[in-house]
């Protein structure tokens, strides 16, 4: 088995690799913060980026979300690096709290495996409503909500 390494990556350069590797998640990253690159023999295997919160009541300045992660299919380990990675990065930048969000059928193994609790169901569906006009959102389905702090 090869060797995992991470290494920063830009904007721009994150956001065409999701494009064509995320599973069902294409459209562009919204609220960036930071992104690595995950590289296996020196060749690029996935990407995962970090974001401001969607939540606004989360937005305080603490607290950032892991909002894509996308790595090609085979890689072993692959998700679980990209998430302990992005971790270990808001961690040390100073964010005291990381959430992220998985489709409900989806079963959270490489989240509970690098360290992240899992809060439950929370959010999907459209943001649309009679009064308040908005756009077709691109994954509509019932989410899953995960946590990471920092022991004390």
């Amino acid at each position: 088995m090869s060797k995992l390494e991470v290494r920063p990556i830009t904007f721009k350069t994150a956001k065409a690799w999701i494009s064509t590797t995320h599973r069902h998640l294409k459209q562009p990253l919204t609220g960036w913060l930071f992104g690595i690159e995950v590289l296996e023999d020196g060749l690029r295997v996935g990407v995962a980026c970090a974001g401001r919160p969607k939540a606004r009541m989360l937005q305080d300045g603490t607290t950032c979300e892991i909002t894509r992660v996308a790595i090609q299919p085979g890689v072993q380990n692959g998700c679980s690096f990209a998430y302990g990675s992005l971790r270990k990065a808001a961690a040390a930048l100073g964010y005291k709290r990381i959430y992220t969000y998985t489709r409900l059928d989806e079963g959270g193994v490489s989240l509970r495996a690098s360290g992240w609790t899992c809060e439950g169901e929370a959010g999907g569906g459209e943001w649309h409503r009679p009064s308040r006009s908005r756009e077709t959102t691109e994954d509509p389905v019932k989410k899953v909500r995960w946590v990471w702090c920092p022991k004390a």
